[in-house]
């Protein structure tokens, strides 16, 4: 009888240590969804109305994932995450603010399918599409970032701190109508590349890095940016361009730096009012296997060596 107590006694202490686990643990999955509330646990049947709701129920490590189309609101990520709506409209409306802040110390970010409007020609335009302040790896696949023409002004804009290095992947993505397309201009270092980018109608430039940045396009389309195609604006920055279309850009390619270097092979490269602007001991590094016509003055200055 003793025996049965003292089992009961270890169960009822098992079953309430259970029941009392808190109610507010982070899950490694969690929903979003235009009919849901921030109050609720983000679970498949009770999701979140918005990114920033869910951001903090959600593991590190962990993925977000939309329901159904709707706008989830700006979000600042601080640490592992996936967010991904490949399969729906997963919506950010940025007036007058950043869209997503990516400030993750050694983290590793995924952001997928996503549509985010800086309402470019509105009242109040959004400021950065995605701030990247820091973050070890961050990968961008099948996203729209559209209308960010305000203050900083970029669809993507890099910035770590000395002392930071990112990677950054851009994929299968539109990046249109912003200030900048993709701005690098980190204090610390970055490196980034892009497979099937669009950065079309850009105010300013389609890419630009500065030093200790660089950027690698391939598969790309760069055309209708108001100042340049791609630009390297100061110091060491360096531009990879493979396979891509470069076309009626103010600029197709200018090195304003004399330690900047932008390499190009097979790419398209028409209708510009100038083809290359060089700054003295900049390099535009040629493979000889482009197709330039139709634009105005410039050329390579140097010849990509075929080994």
């Amino acid at each position: 009888m003793k025996s049965v107590t003292l089992w009961s006694t270890i169960l009822g202490g098992i079953l309430a240590t259970a029941f009392a686990l808190p109610a507010h643990a982070q899950a490694t999955r969690t929903w979003v969804s235009g009919v849901g509330d921030d109050a609720n646990p983000c679970s498949r049947t009770a999701p979140c109305k918005t990114f920033a709701g869910a951001i903090s129920k959600t593991a590190t490590g962990g993925q977000i994932n939309c329901i159904d189309p709707a706008g989830f609101g700006a979000v600042t990520i601080t640490k592992s995450i996936t967010i991904s709506c490949e399969y729906t409209e997963g919506g950010v409306l940025a007036a007058g603010v950043n869209g997503i802040i990516i400030n993750a110390a050694a983290g590793h970010v995924v952001l997928r399918g996503l549509d985010l409007e800086g309402t470019g020609f509105g009242v109040s335009p959004g400021l950065v599409g995605v701030s990247i302040l820091n973050a070890a790896t961050v990968i961008i696949e099948k996203c729209t970032i559209h209308g960010f023409r305000s203050g900083t002004a970029a669809g993507i804009n890099v910035n770590v701190a000395a002392g930071v290095n990112v990677r950054i992947s851009v994929v299968d993505s539109n990046i249109n109508e912003n200030g900048n397309g993709i701005a690098m201009t980190a204090a610390g270092t970055a490196q980034l590349t892009g497979d099937n980018v669009r950065l079309v109608g850009n105010a300013s430039n389609g890419i630009a890095v500065t030093a200790n940045t660089a950027a690698t396009l391939t598969n790309s389309v760069i055309g209708y940016n108001g100042v340049a195609g791609a630009a390297v604006t100061s110091g060491n920055g360096t531009i990879n361009l493979y396979g891509s279309t470069l076309q009626n850009n103010g600029v197709a390619v200018n090195v304003a730096s004399g330690t900047g270097r932008v390499r190009i092979a097979e790419n398209k490269i028409h209708n510009n009012t100038t083809a290359f602007t060089i700054a003295a001991g900049g390099l535009v590094e040629s493979a000889n296997n482009n197709h330039v016509g139709d634009n105005g003055a410039g050329a390579p200055n140097a010849v990509i060596a075929n080994q």
